[in-house]
């Protein structure tokens, strides 16, 4: 499956000063927790996965929330939400590219969804996961 997607307003976590809101969206979020005795959710790694990756993004997840959550109270809606994950191993020793590394887009707009098609590929076959 695929999709033509328009980011529109993008919080993106490629931008550094996204990152930056992030950061102080994570010092409020905290501040927010021990306020209210409810400890900050964690990162974990999958069951089974013998790798440092921490793919269950609980904490990640939690702070992103909190952040959209503050910028709609001052006016900011984000039609679409993009990061990239460094995950896995080095390529190669001493790399700082790692074998699991992805980006992923969450639309929170439905109108950014122009279209959507099924993938043909050449030898009929699937792609991948």
């Amino acid at each position: 499956m695929g999709a033509v997607i328009d980011l529109g307003n993008c919080l993106d976590f490629q931008a550094r000063e996204n990152v930056a809101l992030l950061k102080l969206a994570y010092e409020s979020f905290e501040a927010i927790c021990l306020k209210a005795g409810v400890e900050l959710p964690v990162n974990k790694r999958a069951k089974n996965d013998k790798s440092s990756s921490k793919v269950l993004r609980y904490l990640d997840f939690a702070v992103i929330s909190h952040l959209i959550k503050s910028a709609e109270k001052d006016g900011t809606t984000y039609d679409t939400v993009r990061g990239v994950f460094g995950e896995g191993a080095e390529a190669y020793p001493g790399s700082g590219i790692l074998d699991q590394s992805h980006s992923q887009i969450a639309v929170r707009n439905p109108n950014s969804i122009k279209g959507v098609f099924r993938v043909r590929f050449p030898d009929g076959g699937r792609a991948a996961l």
